[in-house]
């Protein structure tokens, strides 16, 4: 026993440790899925009840390694976003060895993928099914800030915060939808600059006070991400359901 006593410490360190690097390892959603159905919807996306799909691909783990890198960006040094950074972005979309992330860009390369597609007369939703995603995971502060231990501690707290009231509230989600024009890329760039800066001085705000975000709050950044969608809906050349 007393052996037994004398290793527990080893035994408990050790089990910490694993425990540590498993959750660490674990990807970071953001939004939980009604959120991200009720933006999608809020917009007038047709196929807003797809709107969770990219989350489900990234579950598995022959899609994660290329897939989870579009969900987020890093921001270890705080630094203000603009229409240069998003740009940088672009080409690293769907790549898996980036581990600062590149949503931003994951936005403009999935429109561009609708575009490419419905050019060739295809099937082309699909690409703004995760657009749709990418979009909503913009409004989300703990995507765009670093994935220190406050962020991995408040991370799925703060993705469900109106989860359970959300679709009971779409139409006041889209009362409060503003009006954006996007002519060119240059023009979603810097909209998407506009929704990141917005979600990293609020994720800074509530790190340093330590607390959650209110749902006020979330539903002033969802209301962010619709607006955004609807108008790159309407760039996109896609009628609103």
């Amino acid at each position: 026993m007393e052996a037994v006593m004398r290793t527990l410490p080893r035994i408990m360190a050790s089990i910490s440790t694993i425990l540590s690097l498993l959750f660490s390892s674990l990807p970071a959603f953001a939004w939980h899925d009604k959120t991200h159905l009720s933006v999608a919807e809020a917009a007038g996306f047709d196929l807003w009840y797809s709107a969770a799909a990219p989350d489900v691909a990234k579950s598995k783990n022959e899609f994660r390694p290329a897939e989870e890198k579009n969900h987020y960006f890093n921001n270890k040094a705080g630094k203000k976003v603009d229409e240069a950074l998003v740009m940088g972005q672009i080409a690293r979309y769907n790549m898996p060895d980036d581990a600062e992330g590149h949503l931003y860009g994951a936005i403009i390369g999935a429109v561009r993928a609708y575009k490419a597609e419905s050019a060739t007369g295809k099937y082309a939703e699909y690409p703004l099914v995760f657009c749709a995603h990418y979009i909503a995971d913009l409004s989300m502060p703990l995507h765009n800030t670093p994935y220190d231990d406050f962020n991995k501690a408040r991370h799925s707290i703060n993705d469900g915060i109106i989860e359970s009231s959300v679709r009971n509230n779409i139409g006041f989600i889209q009362r409060n939808i503003e009006d954006i024009t996007i002519e060119n890329e240059s023009d979603l760039a810097r909209e998407i600059a506009n929704v990141a800066n917005t979600a990293r001085k609020l994720g800074a705000k509530i790190r340093k006070e330590k607390r959650d975000m209110t749902q006020s709050e979330v539903y002033t950044q969802i209301i962010r991400s619709a607006s955004l969608f609807k108008a790159v809906l309407k760039y996109a050349g896609k009628k609103p359901c």
